[in-house]
């Protein structure tokens, strides 16, 4: 039983070591696509073993991901990116993984792993430990189940492992989203259409890392979706993008309007830090204080720190009375 693992990288001469190192013994080969990196990445993968080869970038994750699993040969494809690493426990699940595997103890077409470290590195994700598919059978075959009315099974076994990722992207937090939000803009004037799952996405990049530019230009978007989407969620997530695109606009009467037909649904932490943050450039420090505590009250719809910070700012003040 073979593991192949595959990874798309630019410029991560930093951190691509210690996650190659972290996988010596695990895979049986490496797949390195290069995206275009001007420092040492092909260098040092090519030290490792890898078989390194270039893609020309077309702004599209799914494109380079799917050449690299193109060239695996292994039994199984692992797909890791360069700011992961794997510890040494983690490490000996992982080699148990593998020989249950090759063993026949365990069944999987997919193996899931926890990816740890998200909240800490800021990073679009409300989830600090979630499980993520990383360990793909390379050729799945196709099996016949049931005893009578046979068919074949179509849903592929997966299987949830107990082992962690490390995550540690290197740079600014919104380093990262700024790339992505490129690739969304480019969708939107290419009139390609964004996937429930993709909309949500682009709602928590905008959310976290978007400028006042990014929320301008994307506010037609989300305008749209808000009246014509028929996902609660997404119609949620699309007024306060525009909430905020609103205030940061300095749109007061758009924004109070798109406010109230939030507060209309329920109060959430994000349009309370809304509130807040339009109290506090009004100068009312009351009423923004007033809202920043109901935001630690509520629930997160997009960003589940806004209800973290607002927590935690409250108890900063409420010692500062107590002293």
């Amino acid at each position: 039983m073979t593991i192949s693992c595959c990874m798309i990288v630019k410029n991560e001469e930093k951190m691509l070591p210690a996650c190659l190192a972290s996988l010596q013994g695990i895979a049986d080969e490496f797949i390195i696509v290069d995206t275009g990196s001007e420092d040492r990445t092909r260098e040092i993968a090519t030290s490792f073993g890898a078989r390194v080869l270039e893609f020309t970038w077309i702004d599209d994750f799914a494109a380079a991901r799917n050449y690299a699993f193109s060239l695996a040969t292994g039994d199984y494809i692992y797909s890791a990116d360069a700011d992961e690493v794997i510890d040494e426990e983690n490490r000996a699940r992982f080699l148990e993984l593998k020989k249950a595997l090759a063993e026949g103890s365990i069944e999987a077409d997919i193996v899931q792993m926890y990816y740890c470290g998200q909240l800490k590195q800021r990073t679009v994700y409300n989830f600090d430990r979630e499980l993520r598919p990383k360990l793909f059978r390379r050729l799945r075959p196709f099996i016949w189940e049931d005893p009578v009315h046979e068919q074949v099974r179509l849903m592929p076994v997966v299987y949830d492992s107990e082992i962690e990722i490390g995550h540690f992207p290197q740079g600014e937090p919104g380093d990262h989203a700024a790339r992505d939000l490129a690739i969304f803009s480019r969708m939107l004037r290419e009139d390609r259409p964004l996937s429930s799952r993709l909309q949500g996405m682009y709602a928590r990049e905008l959310w976290m890392a978007g400028t006042a530019e990014d929320l301008a230009a994307a506010k037609p978007y989300f305008t749209l979706l808000a009246e014509t989407s028929d996902n609660g969620d997404r119609v949620m997530e699309a007024l306060l993008l525009c909430a905020r695109a609103a205030r940061l606009a300095g749109d007061h009467e758009r924004f109070l309007e798109t406010a109230v037909r939030i507060l209309e649904q329920g109060k959430n932490s994000e349009i309370c830090c809304e509130m807040a943050a339009y109290y506090e450039a009004r100068g009312d420090a009351v009423e923004a204080c007033v809202w920043n505590a109901m935001a630690g009250e509520c629930e997160a719809v997009i960003d589940i720190r806004c209800s973290m910070q607002a927590g935690q700012q409250e108890h900063e003040e409420q010692e500062k009375e107590t002293l």
